[in-house]
């Protein structure tokens, strides 16, 4: 038995294929954990009724997010069984692996971990979440993981030559061995390429346009705006590398979607985030999500962790109205009414939300297309849509 394999991407579709011919493709692209996890990720025998894999929600043609419109168009992933809409939005998987474990400072500052609340210590925790969840891909426990993967002949010679004999015949190892390989496959230069116009901009490859280096000069200033108190990791303004994310967890104020509540069938729900990690279950923590990268942000909407906006520069511009008090700054563009009040309105960052100037017309979109520049190369084409 063959591999099935969801049919998001060329790649995805050429390594069926390979996988399809039986041991030879096993040398060629399983002898490694990373080409393992590969096929992995794109496997749809790994949720419940074979329908959806890793690379569903996290697709690799659209910078490792969900593009598809179901679930509240596409606040939220839609799961296995075709009916259940989880209530995040599915954060994007590039750039993952650069996120540090979870913890908390001395001064009680909540950093990294996977997943919107953290509550994923590293990324290969991260990996072990979906397959068993009900509302995503469904698996009803780790024995039948175990079970899809040992009936795979191909998975069956790689698992013991890269985790030792025996690991397919306990529920346990099997399920550590694979979410160890996804892990790997995260980790490659295609989830991080750092081949956008800001990092060929840096190498001296490419000549920021007079509006993307306006939206430059904005981003990293700390005069005319607050963008990179929580989205600048080096302490260099213009480093390669940089994360565009500190990693920490705030309550930026973000309004309820009403429309994924519906779809979730949670009417009545507020999500309280980061309390809602095992490890930060205190009131102080309530509402905060963290902080995510800014690289691919314009092709990988909705945002916010809710998806409750669809368009970068409504985001710019809920960040604005926290400062610019017209009466047009009160009004979100998306709607024609006031932004709302925030799903949860403990524990606002109100010291780093409102610690910039108002934002006109001229720097907002600026701002937007310096974003743009934070596109990988080849994601480069979706801009445009």
């Amino acid at each position: 038995m063959s591999v099935r394999l969801s049919p998001l991407s060329r790649h995805a579709l050429a390594l069926a294929l390979l996988l399809a011919g039986g041991g030879s493709a096993l040398a060629a692209d399983l002898s490694s954990k990373e080409r393992l996890g590969e096929a992995l990720f794109s496997d749809t025998a790994l949720s419940a009724n074979r329908t959806q894999s890793c690379a569903d929600c996290h697709n690799p043609d659209f910078g490792f997010a969900d593009p598809r419109t179901g679930g509240a168009g596409g606040a939220a992933s839609v799961g296995d069984n075709g009916k259940s809409v989880g209530d995040r939005n599915a954060p994007m998987a590039a750039y993952a692996a650069f996120t540090p474990a979870f913890h908390i400072k001395a001064d009680g500052k909540a950093i990294g971990g996977q997943f919107w609340d953290g509550r994923a210590a590293t990324l290969k925790d991260q990996a072990g979440g979906p397959p068993l969840n009900p509302a995503e891909m469904g698996l009803t426990s780790k024995e039948q993981a175990r079970e899809r993967l040992a009936e795979n002949p191909d998975y069956a010679r790689a698992f013991v030559a890269l985790y030792g004999a025996g690991v397919l015949d306990d529920a346990g190892r099997a399920y550590d061995a694979m979410t160890d390989s996804i892990a790997a496959f995260e980790k490659t230069d295609r989830f991080a390429p750092f081949d956008s116009k800001y990092d060929r901009y840096l190498r001296g490859e490419y000549k920021m346009t007079p509006e993307e280096d306006l939206g430059m000069t904005l981003f990293f200033s700390t005069q005319f705006t607050n963008c990179n108190q929580c989205h600048k990791l080096k302490a260099m303004p213009a480093a390669a590398g940089e994360m565009f994310t500190n990693h920490e967890h705030h309550n930026i104020g973000v309004p309820a979607n009403a429309a994924l509540r519906e779809a979730s069938g949670k009417p009545g729900f507020a999500d309280r985030g980061l309390h809602d990690n095992p490890a930060a279950a205190k009131p102080a923590y309530e509402g905060k999500f963290k902080t995510p990268t800014l690289r691919n942000v314009a092709v990988t909407g909705p945002y916010m962790h809710n998806g409750v906006f669809k368009d970068l520069e409504t985001v710019v511009r809920f960040y604005d109205h926290y400062n610019n008090r017209t009466e047009k700054a009160a009004i979100n563009p998306e709607t024609g009414r006031p932004w709302g009040p925030p799903e949860v309105a403990a524990n606002l960052s109100t010291k780093e939300l409102e610690s910039a100037p108002a934002l006109d017309t001229r720097r907002v979109k600026a701002l937007v297309a310096f974003m743009k520049t934070l596109t990988d190369a080849r994601y480069e084409h979706l801009l445009a849509k």
